[in-house]
């Protein structure tokens, strides 16, 4: 670029000369005829930045690389003339995206700003920037911090609110006055850091983490958290889209608002923040709400319950004058009167059927109960008859009678009565039942019921014994 300054004026050894002034108008001009002398069209490539589309039609952005940066513009004549403009369909263009641009290089000279007019624009690829946003953006989405079942519900009245963001931004002060104007009674606690830059991530992030630390203290309960700035290019706002800053904000215990940048504006802070506000302004009227409306809807809420008060109350009068017009109509005294004599009369009839009812089971009962008197003597009478038969029978086959007869019984140690010599081994100790008493024996030797010897006479004392028992039965 070559910048000359005008030297047409009279030689500087002419001590009548004086120098030349220039207006701001003029030199700007100058500086653009040179400019777009100098260079012509060029082709220049870059990352598309801050891009904003205007009704007009007109594509402002900016161009930029890892140094340096430079307003664009793609007048939307310059589009519509352009017979092979390198560009998919009609939509814009994306902040971040890598493109190549053939315009010429001017100035703007109203406001003295270099610039390229670009006339063709096409696309090379996503720029570095662009790349690190997707990368971070599907990593914290896989982990599910952008996942809507985390996200918090703002509260309705907020009293203590924290805001991070820059102390001499105008995203606060437009926050300030919203604020002051809508709930004056609102607690701010401001926490300022830079919003740009190196190290601004780090800021945002310990502001964060300092809020909720004082929150959880209880040295200040916040309802809700702001974390926001005002507009600018992708890398201005690039300290919203770190890691740190996204993971600060979905660990915060306080519901949070993302208000970074403009309305077109997507930062990382976005997706993982409860609610996402499209600008600062809009973050503050979303959060607070307007003390005037609250009070008039307060008021609206009471006269309501006034009106449906007395609606209540004429709808239980008018029910009431209609049950006493009811009652007189119908005349229920007379109809309790008459009811009460009819009682009286079933009443009394009750009492006669239940009378009559108890005569007449008890002389069922008192026939019932001779008649089982009867039956139960003729019974008594059979039984004693065939009582004696029974007895009778019993003591001619019983065991006495049998001694009586002339034979004997002989038992066992046990008590069970011998049956089969078997059972009786040699030395084995017998009592023999006799009518008169018992004779105690001892078996010599066990061959058969006619070898079984009872040695008595010659038999030691003490080995047999001879019991007068009398005649007891078994």
């Amino acid at each position: 670029m070559d910048v000359r300054a005008d030297t047409s004026a009279a030689p500087p050894d002419s001590a009548a000369a004086s120098p030349k002034i220039w207006r701001v108008s003029e030199l700007n001009r100058r500086i653009r005829d040179s400019l777009e002398g100098a260079f012509g069209e060029i082709w220049l490539e870059g990352e598309i930045s801050n891009f904003r589309a205007q009704p007009s039609g007109h594509w402002y952005f900016t161009l930029k690389d890892e140094a340096a940066q430079l307003d664009a513009v793609f007048f939307a004549g310059a589009r519509r003339r352009g017979e092979n403009l390198q560009w998919a369909g009609d939509a814009a263009p994306r902040d971040g995206l890598r493109v190549q641009v053939l315009g010429r290089v001017t100035v703007y000279e109203p406001r003295g700003r270099l610039q390229i007019n670009v006339l063709r624009l096409k696309e090379c690829g996503i720029g570095e920037l662009q790349i690190r946003f997707e990368q971070l953006k599907r990593r914290l989405a896989a982990e599910g911090l952008f996942d809507p079942a985390r996200k918090r519900t703002l509260p309705l009245l907020p009293q203590r609110v924290a805001i991070v963001t820059s102390p001499s931004g105008a995203a606060l002060q437009d926050m300030l006055k919203i604020a002051g104007r809508r709930f004056p009674n609102l607690h701010l606690v401001i926490f300022g850091v830079r919003v740009q830059g190196k190290g601004a991530a780090e800021e945002v992030a310990a502001a964060v983490d300092e809020a909720n630390r004082r929150h959880r203290q209880g040295a200040a309960r916040f309802d809700a958290l702001i974390v926001g700035r005002g507009g600018g290019s992708l890398e201005d706002l690039w300290a919203f889209n770190e890691e740190i800053v996204a993971r600060a904000v979905a660990r915060s215990a306080i519901p949070t608002i993302s208000a970074v940048g403009h309305e077109t504006d997507f930062t990382i802070c976005d997706f993982v923040a409860d609610v996402r506000a499209p600008t600062p302004s809009a973050a503050a009227e979303l959060l607070v709400g307007r003390k005037d409306e609250f009070e008039e809807r307060l008021r609206r809420i009471a006269h309501n319950l006034g009106l449906q008060m007395d609606r209540g109350r004429l709808q239980c009068r008018n029910r009431l004058g209609d049950l006493r017009s009811r009652l007189v109509r119908h005349r229920p005294e007379e109809r309790i009167r008459a009811l009460w004599r009819e009682r009286t009369v079933l009443g009394r009839d009750l009492r006669r059927a239940l009378e009559a009812a108890a005569r007449t089971s008890q002389q069922r009962l008192d026939e019932t109960a001779a008649a089982l008197r009867e039956a139960w003597a003729r019974r008594r009478e059979r039984a004693s008859g065939t009582l004696d038969r029974l007895r009778a029978q019993l003591a001619a086959l019983g065991p006495d009678a049998v001694l009586r007869r002339g034979f004997s019984i002989t038992l066992l140690a046990d008590g069970r009565a011998l049956r089969d010599p078997a059972e009786a081994p040699t030395g084995a100790r017998l009592r023999t039942r006799l009518l008169a008493g018992e004779v105690a024996s001892v078996v010599v030797n066990a061959e058969g019921a006619s070898r079984r010897r009872h040695e008595t006479a010659r038999a030691d004392p003490r080995q047999f014994e001879l019991f007068e028992t009398g005649s007891d039965p078994l």
